[in-house]
């Protein structure tokens, strides 16, 4: 009997032993798991806010002919979009602009291409398409003014674009987005000198022109707009009497933040935004999704951005306010007419953010849809519709109040 007893207690022992070895491997597996998460949570975090050094060529090039003036492209879904383009070739040691598509077929695309503004197009193998255009204001025939903008970084460059027939009194302050410079806002000059605008294409800190932070990281708008309300002050200076702010992608999110957190704010008689970050989080939840991250890194992403302790992880000098950065549900605070224009394929900023703004606020949101053009490439897919639906909404545009007074009481003291 004793035997049996012993030999039970063996047993159970040994038992007690296997799932006490289970739960630590599990735990183990889960910490590993965890472990896992959290560094690729890191790494796309950085992703998102450290400043690109090169972009990727996802386009090859397989064939030039100097003769007839086109070039043979891979097919892929931006060489295939219609509509004129830059073409950024050989890491960026090369550009030229291509035209509208001449034929396709499943493997290859054939555009019309102009003489390259600098680089070798001959030799070059792989390059990527940009919805830029336009370099400088000289290559839009424009006469224009080198210009530094005093920021809390220090001077940044810009460029002064003057109004044509018109007292220069209003002003259109163009912000580019993430991962680009100047040279995107140029398209957004057409319209608005149209309209008797003076246009102020302004750089911004870690963008390549401007001064660089200490941390040398994107704020995605939470601290950029300093430097947009540098620029505001800037065209007040100089004879600005009416503002309108209009920002492309992260520089959407970014006028926001100009519009209601500067005290230059009541200046502004309205903004324009394009395939703009209406909410950050919607947008990173759209990034996570189209690659398939689980929502645990997603979630570990966003508490790295919003808590001081993701600090030493992300290199951000202070904590992102994401939720100031939603104007969804900021709607309601938002009291000057926004035009919004957006594409349902944009593909990497999500118009349903925009799309949920216009809803909110149907009385100063004017939103105009588009289909097909990607991310920041409305003008180049759609120029005609693009162009026309700003200026159409600054025909409508009423003058400030801050301007009329201003007009007033000159009036008054001449008289």
């Amino acid at each position: 009997m004793a035997s049996r007893t012993g030999a039970g207690r063996t047993g159970s022992s040994r038992t007690g032993k296997v799932l006490a070895g289970s739960a630590i491997g599990v735990l183990a597996l889960g910490g590993a798991v965890a472990a896992a998460a959290a560094a690729i949570s890191v790494v796309v975090a950085r992703t998102v806010i450290v400043p690109p050094s090169r972009r990727i060529d996802d386009i090859q090039v397989l064939a030039v002919d100097p003769v007839r003036k086109t070039i043979v492209l891979s097919s892929t879904p931006e060489s295939r979009l219609p509509g004129e383009y830059s073409f950024w070739f050989s890491g960026d040691t090369g550009h030229v602009r291509v035209g509208d598509i001449l034929s396709q077929d499943l493997r290859t695309v054939t555009r019309p291409v102009e003489v390259p503004d600098f680089g070798d197009l001959a030799a070059a193998q792989r390059g990527r398409f940009s919805g830029w255009y336009y370099l400088t204001p000289a290559d839009m025939g424009l006469d224009y003014e080198d210009v530094r903008i005093a920021t809390p970084l220090g001077d940044a460059p810009a460029w002064l674009i003057p109004a044509e027939g018109s007292d220069g009194k209003r002003w259109m302050i163009g912000v580019h987005g993430r991962a680009v410079r100047r040279p995107e806002t140029l398209r957004g000059v057409i319209p608005f000198r149209a309209e008797g605008f003076t246009s102020l294409l302004v750089s911004y800190r870690n963008d390549g022109d401007a001064p660089r932070s200490d941390d040398y990281r994107y704020a995605l708008g939470d601290r950029e707009w300093l430097d947009v309300e540098a620029a505001m002050q800037y065209a007040l200076s100089h004879g600005a009497e009416e503002l309108v702010l209009m920002g492309w992608s992260m520089g959407g999110a970014t006028v926001l933040q100009a519009l209601t957190r500067s005290a230059l704010g009541e200046r502004v008689v309205g903004v324009v935004l394009e395939s703009p970050v209406v909410d950050w989080i919607a947008t990173l939840d759209f990034q996570a999704e189209l690659r398939r991250l689980p929502s645990a890194i997603r979630r570990g992403v966003l508490s790295l951005f919003k808590h001081r302790w993701g600090r030493p992880l992300t290199g951000l000098a202070e904590p992102l306010d994401l939720d100031r950065l939603d104007f969804v549900t900021r709607a309601q605070e938002l009291d000057r007419p926004i035009l919004i224009l957006h594409s349902d394929d944009d593909g990497f900023v999500p118009s349903t953010a925009s799309r949920a703004l216009a809803v909110a606020r149907p009385d100063i949101v004017s939103y105009e849809a588009f289909e097909i053009a990607r991310h920041t490439k409305l003008w180049n897919y759609d120029r005609e519709k693009w162009e026309g639906a700003i200026r159409r909404w600054i025909e409508a545009l009423p003058h400030s109040t801050t301007a009329t007074a201003g007009q007033e009481r000159s009036s008054g003291g001449a008289g």
